[in-house]
């Protein structure tokens, strides 16, 4: 009789709440009951509320317990857990849980399903097709695929990456280079971490066709330090790639060579610029490099360079395998195909939930998300990370696309989502994102370097009381000057944290709400 298949995640956020401790509970239960069981460590599914999410394999698919801590494990396998049977804990098909099911998965279609691990398994699940095909087509042809597909950079900047392949590709060099960006520094967010630890092949496949795809011979993953299970998974991965073909001088049989090498950051919330992420890679201090010259003419060590961020990578097989026209059917006005959105904050269903751009923002946090965890009603949503700007519940309409957000100025980045109840101080945290910048800064250009630690001392005055509305009107200047004078995001996207709390909260800083607003929208829109 075959082993009953289990499945507990091996990702870092079911880890961090007992996952390994429920996984050796069921090998000793299983154990003691004579029963044999193969645990299979997946990637999360991305309901991190629901961690240790445990997986049980039947005859009529998988179905779901949790969260399951260790000390639940005997009883739930007396109850019959390991028929995939019981009442406590129960969720029922995995497949039908509601945050799932409402899911458009195309870039996290594998993710929670296949052993990271097994690079047979991502196969049986239609991975390595795209890759494939790619390998049988001249450069020229994959970039078009991609141009066609509407496929837009996920890091944050919304480029479209056909455009970004096809300027690599025409550029000349004797030697071109794929650079994947996983330094996921922005606040709630995941999505890189997710599929490093539960799909790595995908990255793989992904960053093998964009080498394919512009004549580059090499590509770079750049992982930031704080992600060593990534960084480990990966490393195996890559390991069993180059083993089977993937890689090296032969390419997927494509008789073009390609090639990936690891690095690991050290923690700079800069180096997630792509010219700062270079300089890194090149053993530098990772500081911002003035543009032009842009990286797809002279990037990484001099050479045409296409920098992509993790997911828009892994978004491509599925493009390759499918077809341009299926990925470019859905999303809304140019932003198309999915998102992968990232719950975070103060909200009841925290995880990753994959659809269509057009999603309202009240959608995702109040009918996906469910709300506050604590009950008490939202009061701000940051979107993009810490430089995001702060969207009250009157924004709730906004469609989750780049256009719509860059329309109230706002930037949805790298799809992550953090939520705040009516128990926030909006003053704090536009001081929080001035005093974060100045942390940050690379110091290479006065208006970031500068005009964050001037931000810092205004807002204190305020927080103070101290000349309020003549040091609000001083903010608003400087924030101005920081957004268009500052050489990267850093500096230029700091403004949005903090003219939009001024903005949608003036009292918090001891503003007349109509005189602030008004004043605020004249001077900033």
């Amino acid at each position: 009789m075959s082993a009953r298949r289990i499945f507990v995640p091996g990702d870092a956020g079911a880890l961090a709440v007992g996952a390994d401790d429920v996984a050796a509970a069921i090998a000793r239960a299983a154990a003691a009951a004579g029963v044999a069981v193969e645990i299979v460590r997946n990637g999360s599914r991305g309901l991190y509320w629901l961690e240790p999410l445990v997986e049980v394999e039947t005859p009529t698919g998988r179905v779901a317990f949790g969260p399951v801590a260790a000390e639940d494990v005997p009883g739930l396998i007396a109850a019959g857990l390991l028929e995939g049977k019981g009442e406590r804990l129960f969720l029922g098909p995995t497949a039908e849980i509601p945050f799932l099911k409402a899911q458009t998965r195309f870039t996290f279609a594998r993710c929670g399903i296949v052993d990271p691990a097994s690079l047979a398994d991502y196969r049986a699940h239609g991975g390595g097709v795209g890759l494939m095909r790619a390998a049988a087509l001249p450069p020229a042809e994959i970039v078009a695929t991609v141009t066609a597909s509407g496929l837009r950079g996920r890091g944050g900047a919304g480029f479209p990456t056909g455009i970004k392949w096809k300027t690599v590709l025409e550029a000349a060099g004797a030697r071109k280079f794929i650079v994947a960006n996983a330094d996921e520094g922005d606040s709630g967010t995941f999505a890189d971490r997710m599929l490093m630890e539960g799909d790595p092949f995908a990255v793989i496949e992904g960053m093998a066709i964009a080498g394919l795809a512009v004549g580059a011979t090499r590509g770079y993953l750049y992982i930031r330090s704080e992600y060593p299970h990534a960084i480990a998974r990966m490393e195996a991965a890559i390991a069993t790639a180059r083993a089977a073909g993937w890689l090296g001088a032969d390419c997927a049989g494509s008789g073009r060579a390609f090639e990936i090498e690891l690095r690991v950051g050290a923690g700079a919330y800069v180096c997630g610029e792509e010219t700062a992420l270079l300089e890194s890679i090149e053993g530098e201090r990772g500081e911002v490099r003035a543009k032009p010259p842009l990286p797809a003419h002279k990037g990484l060590f001099g050479a045409p360079t296409a920098v992509n961020n993790l997911v828009t990578l892994a978004s491509v097989p599925f493009i390759l395998a499918e077809g341009a026209e299926a990925y470019a059917a859905i999303g809304f006005g140019r932003s198309r195909g999915t998102m992968p959105i990232q719950l975070a904050g103060n909200i009841r269903h925290g995880g990753l939930f994959e659809a269509a751009f057009g999603v309202t923002l009240g959608e995702l946090v109040e009918a996906i998300g469910g709300g506050t965890l604590t009950g008490r009603p939202v009061r701000a949503v940051q979107v993009g990370g810490p430089l995001g700007a702060y969207f009250p519940p009157s924004l709730f309409d906004t469609p989750f696309d780049y256009e719509s957000f860059a329309a109230r100025d706002g930037l949805i980045g790298h799809g992550g989502i953090v939520v705040f109840d009516d128990t926030v101080e909006m003053a704090a945290m536009a001081r929080f994102a001035m005093e974060f910048c100045a942390l940050e800064s690379c110091g290479k250009c006065t208006p970031c370097r500068i005009g964050s630690t001037r931000g810092v001392e205004l807002l204190d005055a305020m927080i103070a009381g101290r000349e309020v509305a003549k040091n609000a009107a001083l903010l608003e200047d400087l924030c101005d000057i920081m957004k268009f004078g500052s050489l990267c995001a850093l500096g230029g996207f700091t403004p949005y944290p903090v003219m939009s709390a001024l903005r949608h909260y003036p009292a918090d800083f001891g503003l007349a709400p109509a005189a602030s607003a008004e004043k605020e929208i004249a001077t900033w829109a």
